[in-house]
């Protein structure tokens, strides 16, 4: 890279000389919209587009004299690649959540100074923060423009594409029926209207779908609703008049998308407003009206779409059999391929795997980008192939290394996400170990029973116990909760070492992710995910001590054998293993046939 001309240098100094003229000292560039969303629209990738660095999580800080990207462990490798020439110092921090680029900011800029932001992409919790540590610091913040609008000519517009309804049957609950569970809850709390930013609650609130954000199935918009009905803003043209009056047989109208700061700040005396402060962000919350008064709590909506209802749970196993027989007739494809001595790269296998999910019924599309790692690829835990960097799957003869493919799809009735590694080639005994015991952490948890209501992050220790054991550990959470056909990443659960927060109590019906992994740099990676359902757990009499609950595995696909180290299995964990592939068998073979069909019985003969 010449340094000179390079474009993300370029882009740094034209950042550098407005911040001179308007007199500000740092510009605070977070990964987010006015939705607070985690995969972002073009037009908002601005921490991308200055830094260069395209992993889905970081926070940038341009100073005059420095600039820093402030990333976790799953984005070491990668960020260190990309910002390599740009002049961006990698901070590494300890969580996304983490708040290091606050002392950083605080320690780099001079008393009397100003740091700017743009308060319409920044969480109000995080205005919040970020007001204290400048205040403490004795510096001036500035949250009411957009910089970066001053040196992005090119930069992309506002998505257009049209919002459709999510009918049923793969809609079981009726538009009319979640409005009226919502608007309970807001009774609930003295709140006579309710703002709603996060584009996944307001589709599935309202039973639309769209396609605005890569791999989630939602539009921009926010809503607002009173007791009675509410306001739907939205981008013209977006939503046909048919569907409109549809909505607006359910209360809905619609206004232009860019009036609901507007709208907020027509509210007055006499009205409460119920906000999530974890959901909303600085600009639209400052803009709501002085007399309003303000509830801060939980979108009822968040909690509500978190618990899959019978029929939802029904449609989502059928969606992971589908899911299912696409990954063996995918894997089949693959081995047989090999043995011809077929030319593999990590970009074949993202391309033949979507080939193949595309052909099951109900698919509408991945679920995130596929992450197809070979060996030290693996070991990045957010990897993604590219034209310019991607590995050839081959090894010597002899020799052995692990392909780890992460994947998902976004079906009618639900949304995938699946983590599987295969050998090839001859493993070594450090690899089979290191898989062994990931296994082992994705079979304690998968496994556990524990009361309802309890706080899902003290179950992230049962998927990590046999890792700390033999003194490994992995930097990201165990588990995610998964929406249905939507977000692929949803809260409010997290098996993880978040702090817990009353709403991450575990209740049936909720879809979480167990993922645990072993990454070892330059070398290889391990990570084995399955997707599982709250379910009602099957106890004799216990004398009183409550409800609980267990893990339901939804994922149907063989999880590979020939990588297990087998004097590191226990029995009971052996008879877990051929458990679950008798399932998948079962569940899977009337979808296959041929090859695919005789991959799958040789893939899940018991141990």
């Amino acid at each position: 890279m010449d340094t000179r001309t390079s474009p993300i240098r370029l882009r740094i100094t034209q950042l550098r000389e407005v911040l001179a003229q308007r007199g500000v000292h740092a510009l605070l560039v977070p990964s987010s919209d006015p939705h607070l969303s985690e995969y972002l629209p073009g037009h908002w990738q601005g921490r991308q587009w200055l830094s260069g660095f395209t992993g889905s999580m970081a926070t940038l800080v341009v100073a005059a004299d420095r600039a820093a990207l402030f990333a976790d462990s799953r984005y070491w490798v990668q960020a260190a690649a990309e910002l390599e020439g740009s002049g961006i110092e990698l901070v590494k921090i300890a969580t996304g959540s983490a708040t290091d680029h606050l002392d950083w900011l605080a320690r780099h800029t001079p008393r009397g100074g100003c740091v700017a932001v743009d308060g319409q992409v920044l969480g109000l919790a995080a205005a919040k923060a970020l007001q204290q540590a400048m205040d403490a610091a004795g510096v001036l913040l500035r949250n009411d423009t957009d910089l970066l609008a001053e040196i992005w000519p090119e930069r992309p517009a506002l998505p257009a594409q049209p919002v459709y309804e999510h009918r049923a049957p793969h809609a079981p609950t009726p538009r009319a029926d979640k409005l009226a569970q919502v608007r309970r809850a807001m009774a609930s709390r003295g709140a006579s209207q309710h703002f709603i930013s996060t584009v996944d609650d307001i589709a599935w609130l309202s039973n639309l779908r769209g396609s605005d954000v890569s791999y989630n199935p939602v539009f921009l918009a926010h809503l607002l609703l009173d007791l009675t009905g509410g306001t739907l803003f939205v981008g013209d043209g977006k939503i046909g008049p048919a569907l409109a009056a549809v909505l607006k047989a359910d209360g809905i109208e619609l206004a232009p998308y860019t009036q609901a700061g507007a709208a907020l700040g027509r509210l007055g005396a006499g009205d409460t407003l119920l906000v999530d402060p974890r959901r909303i962000t600085h600009g639209l919350r400052a803009q709501v009206g002085a007399a309003c008064t303000v509830v801060e709590a939980i979108n009822p909506s968040t909690l509500l779409k978190s618990r899959k209802t019978a029929q939802e749970a029904a449609f989502v196993r059928e969606a992971m059999a589908e899911d299912g027989a696409a990954m063996c007739e995918f894997y089949a494809w693959f081995e047989a391929a090999q043995a011809r001595g077929e030319r593999i790269t990590e970009l074949t296998i993202d391309e033949q795997l979507s080939a193949a999910r595309a052909r099951r019924p109900g698919f509408v599309g991945l679920s995130f980008p596929t992450i197809a790692g070979f060996q030290a690829n693996g070991a990045m835990p957010h990897y993604r192939a590219t034209e310019e960097s991607h590995a050839v799957i081959q090894v010597e003869p002899g020799e052995g290394g692990l392909l780890l493919i992460d994947s998902g799809g976004q079906y009618l009735g639900g949304t995938t996400d699946i983590t599987r590694v295969w050998p090839i080639g001859t493993v070594s005994a450090a690899m089979q170990r290191d898989y062994t015991l990931v296994l082992k952490g994705t079979m304690n948890l998968s496994r556990a029973r524990f009361p309802k209501g309890t706080p899902s992050p003290m179950l992230d220790s049962l998927a990590r116990a046999p890792l700390w054991a033999e003194g490994i550990e992995f930097g990201h959470g165990t588990g995610h909760g998964v929406g249905y056909f939507l977000n692929v990443h949803e809260g409010p659960q997290s098996i993880s070492k978040a702090v817990v927060e009353p709403q991450m109590a575990m209740e049936p019906g909720m879809i979480t992710s167990i993922e645990p992994g072993v990454y070892r740099p330059g070398l290889w990676g391990v990570r084995i995910e399955n997707l599982v359902l709250n379910v009602p757990a099957e106890t004799a009499e216990n004398g009183g001590f409550g409800d609980f609950l267990e893990f339901e595995t939804l994922t149907l696909c063989p999880i590979d054998t020939r990588c297990i180290a087998r004097d590191l299995m226990r029995a009971d964990e052996i008879a877990w293993l051929n458990g679950y592939h008798a399932t998948v068998r079962e569940r899977l073979a009337p979808k296959l046939g041929g090859e695919a069909l005789a991959w799958l019985i040789e893939r899940t003969a018991p141990i």
